[in-house]
């Protein structure tokens, strides 16, 4: 019994001490894609949003704007966002699991970095970086923050994925989708409009749909990059915004819902409620 006791207590020590190093290792990853962010952002001066910018946007655009912020809001410059959700491990079987995460984003150059703890069992959690900083896009999920599942780095398909949830996600921070601030519209119909954005050499353009209180109710896109493994993709996707709150005047959704639109079905992998959200001018 004595031995078996030892035996215990060294596997104590050992799990104990990864959990400490996986906790460094990752903060210091982490740190450091928050460096490259702020060093790729551009220094800009303040500004505020004037209504007249919306005179020659499509209706729907416009109506959404009209009501998401107030004459006089200052524009953006970058968020602190803390989530807290459930994330789907597996498509078909519908393995939910909690996560919690904080993002930092940049809107001129625009980027991010995700940072996310999703619990697959007590004590034991798999750390993800979800991240779009100075043209590359980047995923890296880690057990424990020590054992890397994939790590998919570059500035093609993994990039365009990745600016397309910022895109999806500037409901949040909604003077990024103002024209002076780099997205572009074209009509569609009533109800939905097209946006472009362009960073560097990546093009995109998403649909954006209205419901019928005029806000942004889903966004759209047909190509972005499913991660199959090592490979990526091209596969339908969407993300749905509900719960609009103000937040610093600003009426933004702070629940929302993503899902891939495959061929057997629409297949949710994300939900997820804003805890805290600070605002930076």
């Amino acid at each position: 019994m004595k031995w078996v006791l030892l035996g215990l207590a060294a596997l104590l020590v050992v799990a104990i001490g990864l959990w400490g190093w996986g906790q460094w290792r990752w903060s210091q990853k982490t740190q450091a894609l928050l460096d490259r962010l702020e060093t790729a952002r551009q220094s800009l001066p303040p500004e505020r949003f004037d209504p007249r910018e919306l005179d020659q946007l499509p209706a729907p655009v416009a109506r959404h704007l009209r009501q998401a912020l107030p004459p006089g809001t200052p524009i953006i410059r970058a968020a602190d966002v803390v989530h807290a959700g459930t994330f789907n491990m597996k498509l078909d079987a519908g393995q939910w699991k909690p996560f919690t995460s904080r993002q930092r984003v940049v809107t001129r150059r625009p980027g991010f970095v995700w940072d996310g703890r999703v619990t697959m069992a007590p004590g034991l959690a798999v750390h993800v970086h979800d991240a779009y900083v100075d043209g590359e896009g980047i995923l890296e999920p880690a057990i424990l923050g020590v054992f890397t599942l994939v790590n998919l780095r570059d500035r093609g398909e993994v990039a365009r994925g990745e600016l397309m949830r910022y895109m999806a996600e500037a409901a949040w921070y909604p003077t990024a989708l103002l024209p002076s601030q780099g997205m572009q519209w074209e009509p569609i119909d009533e109800r939905s409009a097209r946006a472009t954005l362009v960073d560097s050499d990546v093009r995109l353009t998403m649909t954006f749909h209205f419901g019928d209180d005029g806000l942004i109710e889903t966004i759209r896109a047909e190509d972005r990059g499913f991660a199959d493994g090592d490979r990526i993709v091209p596969m339908p996707w969407e993300g749905r915004m509900f719960d609009y709150q103000r937040r610093d005047g600003m009426l933004i959704p702070v629940q929302g819902e993503v899902a891939w639109l495959t061929p057997q079905g629409r297949k949710p992998y994300w939900r997820g409620t804003i805890t805290d959200l600070r605002y930076h001018q």
